[in-house]
């Protein structure tokens, strides 16, 4: 009988689990931290002076 409770709710505790690892993700990709920030700057940066050195070579 035990086994038959177990086999039974092990996939809904998966699935919960899933679940919260997924809804948590969402929630935490949705924000935009002082590293990302950090990121995109040196991106812009880097697009800066790559236009800078295309300007100077035409």
């Amino acid at each position: 009988m035990l086994d038959t409770i177990k086999s039974s709710t092990q996939p809904k505790v998966w699935a919960l689990v899933l679940l919260m690892l997924l809804g948590g993700g969402l929630i935490t990709g949705c924000e935009q931290g002082p590293a990302e920030e950090a990121g995109e700057a040196i991106d812009d940066a880097a697009d800066d002076a790559g236009d800078a050195v295309d300007d100077a070579t035409d």
